[in-house]
């Protein structure tokens, strides 16, 4: 996976009031912690954090004002609860080449489930799995094709690239296939609207 490479500047105004002028000026508040390191406060400007969290995982590499460079991937985003594309503030965890990260990674599906009406669950939207900091997989991708009612797809059952593996049990669900309840419904709703009058 590339690196995103961001600039980011010591942050020493805290609290909510603090926090706003910081947005006003189109950065996002954000603190950095691992490795035993005392948590650093930054901003960062918020496109630029925007366009790189776009990709599940993504390694940033932190330009901070004053010579300091650190590799991180974020760990919590808050989000405002009603603008659209508005931060609120990260949490961004130090890492390093080499070490071994835990991150949940986007499930994918390719291909058509058998003809009949079946709806396809998602027990699981991303997969814990362990990997390499800088070898962090996008996604990972599950062929659903020609799979019937009553099928599930277990997290063993997903091929995962080298190097990165379950960090859930191996029998955990990931999707499962269930017949449309569609017509049952409307059988139901038609014996109550007679048991009514």
């Amino acid at each position: 996976m590339a690196e995103v490479k961001i600039p980011a500047q010591p942050r020493t105004e805290f609290g909510k009031g603090a926090a706003r002028r910081t947005r006003a000026a189109d950065r996002v508040p954000g603190v950095v912690y691992g490795h035993g390191a005392e948590p650093l406060h930054i901003t960062l400007p918020a496109h630029d954090l925007l366009m790189a969290l776009k990709t599940p995982n993504v390694l940033i590499r932190l330009d901070i004002e004053g010579g300091k460079n650190e590799l991180v991937i974020p760990k919590a985003v808050q989000r405002h609860p009603i603008k659209i594309g508005v931060l609120e503030h990260i949490d961004l965890l130090l890492v390093q080449k080499g070490e071994k990260v835990t991150v949940e990674v986007p499930v994918l599906t390719e291909g058509d489930l058998a003809p009949g009406g079946n709806l396809l669950e998602h027990v699981l939207n991303a997969l814990p799995v362990e990997a390499e900091a800088t070898h962090i997989p996008e996604s990972v991708t599950v062929s659903i094709e020609g799979l019937e009612a009553g099928a599930t797809i277990h997290a063993k059952d997903i091929a995962l690239p080298a190097g990165t593996v379950l960090a859930v049990e191996e029998d955990a669900p990931v999707l499962h296939v269930v017949a449309a309840q569609a017509e049952a419904a409307a059988e139901e709703g038609a014996e109550g609207e007679g048991a009514e009058a």
